[in-house]
């Protein structure tokens, strides 16, 4: 019990000063951002003229998590810092899928921040968010096609796998495969959804605004916006949609706790190696 809160002391078996480790706070960030796309796509099909949306919260939600995945993703894959440690493969599993998802963040973070109010004022701001982000379908199904490559190669190679002196994770170092399935069905999960987001986002530049019972309004403006109400209200959720949301969502509190959890056994893989 001792050795699984703990993990095994091994000083001097990693120069720590070679080999820069920063994939906890990219796992965390990674994490939040799924969730954080599932909640943001929730919010625009929630939209109403009375309670709308913030923009400037999700540009702000955005850019923040994208610059930490763009950073940290950019750096690992240009330096490769864990290829040191003999973990070269982790710079490119790691680095840059958070490179990608760091980047295409950031990119929803200036559209949000540029073009908010033109988003909130259009009369189905989900329609008008996916009409925009259609030409990235092509690379958003390659990041899929990617992490696909990963988990099979993860379970092939039976890689992600902690050594004993790492706490917690560690138990499972006679078992390789054992944290090997898990860290790649994470990511091919994950992958599954980026495959099928392109046509989450195609479904969702066909919605069409629903009929509205305050058409009839008085005032022009009184309607138009008691239509965008009515219309937010009555949109369904495409079933691909659904399946992309429910994979994110899974997979990035997943990740979110994973990520917290790696900051105690990391520091203690540390504390037992140096």
């Amino acid at each position: 019990m001792r050795d699984f809160f703990m993990g095994e002391s091994s000083p001097g078996m990693i120069d720590w000063t070679t080999m820069p480790t920063y994939n906890t706070i990219m796992s965390l960030a990674a994490g939040a951002g799924l969730v954080a796309l599932v909640m943001f796509a929730r919010d625009l099909m929630r939209h109403r003229a009375e309670d709308p949306i913030s923009t400037d919260g999700w540009a702000l939600t955005f850019g923040a998590l994208g610059t930490i995945l763009t950073v940290t993703g950019l750096h690992m894959s240009l330096t490769w810092p864990l290829a040191a440690g003999g973990f070269a493969f982790d710079n490119i599993i790691f680095g840059e899928t958070s490179l990608g998802f760091g980047v295409l963040m950031s990119a929803l973070a200036i559209l949000l921040w540029r073009r908010g109010e033109r988003i909130t004022d259009a009369p189905v701001p989900m329609r008008e968010v996916a009409r925009t982000a259609r030409p990235l379908s092509v690379f958003i199904a390659g990041l899929g096609l990617a992490l696909l490559g990963i988990m099979v190669a993860g379970i092939v190679h039976q890689l992600f796998a902690a050594p004993p002196q790492e706490p917690v994770s560690g138990v499972f170092a006679p078992w390789p495969l054992v944290e090997a399935a898990f860290m790649s069905l994470l990511f091919g999960l994950i992958g599954v959804g980026a495959v099928l987001a392109p046509f989450a986002i195609r479904s969702f530049t066909q919605i069409r605004p629903g009929a509205s019972s305050a058409s009839s309004a008085s005032s022009a403006s009184s309607a138009s916006s008691a239509s965008s109400a009515s219309s937010a209200s009555t949109i369904t959720v495409p079933t691909v949609a659904r399946v992309v949301g429910v994979l994110w969502l899974v997979t990035g509190i997943v990740f979110v706790l994973f990520g917290a959890l790696n900051f105690y056994t990391h520091i203690g893989l540390v504390v037992n190696t140096m």
